[in-house]
C-alpha cells in the first residue's frame, strides 16, 4: 500500500497500525518529547497533545513560516489531536488527570518538579491509573545534582561528548546542524516506553516511569569514547570529516564539490585501491587490515585525494561504485527532493495541511511489512480537537462550555 501522496486521511484507515489502541497523552513541547509522539502517532497511537492556548506550541513559530506555521509543525505534528489546556490553573490540570487516566502513556518534556508543582507527579498519576507509561524528558535527569539545571539538546551535545569532537582539529567544535540531542532523546524515550508497554501486556507488570536525560542518550551513542580513554588514557579529539581509527573513511576533493569514500574494510581497501590504479598499496602486506592501514592514513588519504581532485563527484561515484567501494555525495535538500531512490523508498510524502496547502514531508521510519506506520492526518490547529477529546472523556458541552469562557481551554 502506498504511502506517497498523503492528501485524503480517510484512504489510510484500512492500513493495520502497530499501536491500533494505545493513548498517548503527549505534554511537552518543542522538540524532545514531541518527537517521540510523532513517532508513536505514526505506528497508530492514538495521541492527544495538550498544548496552551492561543499560540500554542512555540514550534509552530519556529523556522520558515507559510500560512502563519512552521512547516516543521506539519512534520511533527502529523497525527495528532490538539487540545489547547492552560495547564498552570488548576481546573485544567483536574481536566489534564481525566485525560491521563484513560491513557497508556504519557509524554512530558517539562523541567523537573514540573508535573509536581500541578499535583501530577508519578506516584499521584499511578494511583489514578496504575497501567501508565510515563515518558519523562529531561536535560539532565530526574535526579543527580544537575537535575534542576535547564538544559536544551544543545547543552546535552556537548556534556555528551559529541560536540568536542564535531569539528576540524584546532577550531571551535561545531553543531551537528539539527536537534540531534533531543531527536535521540526522544528515540530513547519511543524505545523505553515500548519496553514498558511490553512489559506491561505481557509480564503483567504495572506503569512505570521512564526517565531519559539529554545528555545520556547523547553519551549512549558515544562508541568506544570512553572504554578508550579508561584503558588507555587516550582522549579522543575532533578529527574533522575523518574517522580516526579507521581507514579509510574521509570526504575527498573534486572539481565539482567532495565525495564520501568509506573504504575501510579490508576487501574493500583493496578494491578501492585497484580502481586508483594504486595497486602498490592494494598488495602492502602492512594495509592488509584496519590497524596497519591506520598508521599509513595520510599517505592513503593523499593518494585517494590526487585521484578524486580530478574528476568529478560523479564521475567519482560512478567508477567506485562499479568497483563495489562504497561512496558518496553530499546530498543538500534539493537532492533528497529529487533523489529516485528516496522516492522509490516512499520517504518523500505529499501532505495537505490544514490551511490548504500542500507540502513535501519525510516519509515513516523503520519500515514494517505487515503494519507500516502512515499519515493519517495532518497537522492540527491550537485546539481543533478540544471538544470531542474533552467529551470523549466524559464531560458536557455546558462544561465544555463553561471551562471556555474561563479561558481555560480554547
Amino acid at each position: 500500500m502506498t504511502m506517497m501522496n498523503i492528501k485524503d486521511p480517510a484512504t489510510q484507515t484500512a492500513t493495520p497500525r502497530a499501536l491500533e489502541g494505545v493513548k498517548v497523552v503527549e505534554m511537552g513541547q518543542l522538540i524532545a518529547g514531541p518527537f517521540c509522539g510523532k513517532t508513536l502517532g505514526e505506528f497508530g497511537a492514538d495521541v492527544i497533545k495538550i498544548e496552551a492556548p492561543g499560540a500554542g506550541d512555540p514550534l509552530r513559530n519556529w523556522r520558515l513560516i507559510k500560512e502563519g506555521t512552521s512547516v516543521w509543525w506539519q512534520v511533527q505534528s502529523r497525527n495528532k489531536r490538539s487540545v489547547a489546556l492552560d495547564l498552570r490553573q488548576k481546573e485544567a490540570q483536574d481536566v489534564a488527570r481525566k485525560l491521563i487516566a484513560e491513557a497508556d502513556v504519557l509524554v512530558e518534556n517539562f523541567r523537573p518538579g514540573t508535573l509536581e508543582g500541578w499535583g501530577m507527579s508519578p506516584e499521584e498519576l499511578h494511583t489514578i491509573n496504575p497501567g501508565l507509561v510515563i515518558l519523562r524528558i529531561s536535560g539532565y535527569g530526574q535526579t543527580g545534582p544537575y537535575r534542576d539545571l535547564p538544559g536544551f539538546g544543545v547543552i546535552g551535545e556537548a556534556m555528551g561528548g559529541l560536540r568536542h569532537l564535531t569539528a576540524e582539529p584546532g577550531r571551535v567544535p561545531v553543531r551537528v546542524g539539527v536537534s540531534i540531542g533531543d531527536t535521540l532523546a526522544a528515540l530513547h524515550g519511543v524505545v523505553g516506553v515500548m519496553m514498558a508497554l511490553y512489559h506491561r501486556k505481557v509480564n503483567g507488570g504495572p506503569g512505570q516511569v521512564i526517565d531519559v536525560a539529554l545528555h545520556e542518550a547523547v553519551f549512549n551513542i558515544m562508541e568506544s569514547l570512553l572504554p578508550e580513554y579508561s584503558a588507555f588514557g587516550a582522549v579522543r579529539e575532533a578529527a574533522g570529516s575523518a574517522l580516526p581509527g579507521i581507514a579509510p573513511s574521509n570526504a575527498y576533493p573534486c572539481l565539482d564539490g567532495w565525495v564520501l569514500v568509506a573504504g575501510n574494510g579490508d576487501s574493500i581497501f583493496k578494491r578501492l585501491m585497484t580502481a586508483i590504479d594504486r595497486q602498490d598499496l592494494a598488495d602492502a602486506p602492512d594495509l592488509a587490515d584496519n590497524a596497519g592501514r591506520v598508521v599509513r592514513v595520510a599517505e592513503i588519504d593523499g593518494a585517494i585525494g590526487d585521484w578524486t581532485r580530478v574528476r568529478t563527484v560523479q564521475a567519482v561515484m560512478e567508477e567506485l561504485g562499479n568497483a563495489r567501494v562504497p561512496a558518496g555525495k553530499v546530498y543538500t535538500a534539493k537532492d533528497i527532493a529529487e533523489d529516485p531512490h528516496y522516492h522509490a523508498r516512499e520517504m518523500i510524502l505529499t501532505q495537505r495541511t490544514r490551511d490548504g496547502f500542500e507540502v513535501k514531508v519525510p516519509g515513516v521510519v523503520p519500515k514494517l511489512s505487515l503494519t507500516p506506520g502512515t499519515v493519517r492526518s495532518s497537522a492540527p490547529h491550537v485546539g481543533d480537537d478540544t471538544d470531542a477529546v474533552l467529551a470523549e472523556v466524559g464531560l458536557s458541552a455546558e462544561q465544555i462550555a463553561q471551562l471556555r469562557a474561563k479561558g481555560i481551554i480554547q
